[in-house]
């Protein structure tokens, strides 16, 4: 079930805490991010009432992207992260939904049924820009 978090709690800063960054400087910087600017949503995937699944993300209009998307180790790969990217489409009326990601997580867009396309990296690491669109 698809829920948005108004206030982030410590399950969902840990839910998206995995998807970021390994520098504790800037996981803080971005746990503030969520508590302080608006535009900066956390919806969660619950299974029997527990989050499972966080995304971060910003939409405006009918576009959105996802900022971070963590799943509870004990739950990855039985499709919650996808399934609720899904409903937030549905639940968000959304066109478009984007994510850069690295090589990590590139197959897991493709999977969830977005488009990936390699973009320039300023990192040693490849990165991929994920475009999900709604059929109309």
């Amino acid at each position: 079930m698809l829920r948005l978090h108004a206030t982030p709690t410590p399950d969902t800063d840990a839910l998206l805490t995995r998807a970021m960054s390994p520098d504790p400087a800037r996981i803080q910087a971005a746990l503030h991010r969520y508590r302080t600017d608006p535009d900066w949503q956390i919806h969660t995937w619950e299974v029997a009432g527990q989050a499972v699944c966080a995304a971060g993300l910003t939409a405006h209009a009918q576009d959105g992207t996802v900022r971070h998307i963590g799943t509870h180790p004990d739950h990855t790969g039985q499709g919650h992260a996808r399934a609720l990217l899904h409903a937030l489409m549905d639940a968000l009326d959304l066109h478009t939904l984007t994510a850069d990601t690295d090589e990590d997580a590139a197959d897991f867009y493709r999977r969830s049924g977005f488009s990936v396309h390699e973009i320039p990296s300023p990192w040693d690491r490849r990165r991929y820009h994920c475009t999900l669109m709604r059929e109309r």
